[in-house]
């Protein structure tokens, strides 16, 4: 499968909780990296979700907010992953920033130069990935 989506996670569902409308999926991406996912019951269903099942998980890199370390600011988003600034590709008006994970995972976003330069991201520092639950799209393999 090709996508122009930044990260695209292969993961394990670890918990599943189906409500009436929504359905909360828990990925375990290993190395104790994991992403929490928000979809329809009618989505779980015809993808037959369950524990065990192996799925991806695909968040497009303009998703992807993030924060220093130390902001100090609580969230409503399930997904606030922390790890260090590998890399920053600057472009014209907007950055690319990469942040490894501790089990491994490389987690990509696309912010505005200004907020790389707020932040004071640079590789090596500590920062945040924050993506909400709903902006995760899961898919199976076929």
């Amino acid at each position: 499968m090709k996508v122009s989506a930044r990260n695209v996670f292969k993961g394990t569902i670890s918990e599943l909780q189906t409500g009436v409308v929504n359905a909360k999926v828990d990925v375990h991406l290993g190395g104790g990296d994991r992403l929490t996912a928000v979809v329809t019951v009618e989505s779980a269903q015809s993808l037959e979700l369950a524990v065990g099942k192996e799925v991806i998980a695909i968040v497009k890199a303009p998703w992807v907010m993030l924060m220093a370390d130390d902001s100090g600011i609580r969230l409503s988003a399930r997904n606030i992953l922390t790890g260090i600034v590998k890399t920053i590709e600057a472009g014209s008006v907007n950055a690319e920033v990469t942040i490894g994970l501790p089990g491994g995972t490389e987690v990509t976003a696309m912010v505005t130069k200004e907020a790389v330069a707020e932040l004071g991201l640079k590789p090596g520092s500590t920062a945040s990935a924050v993506i909400k639950a709903s902006n995760v799209i899961l898919g199976v393999p076929a």
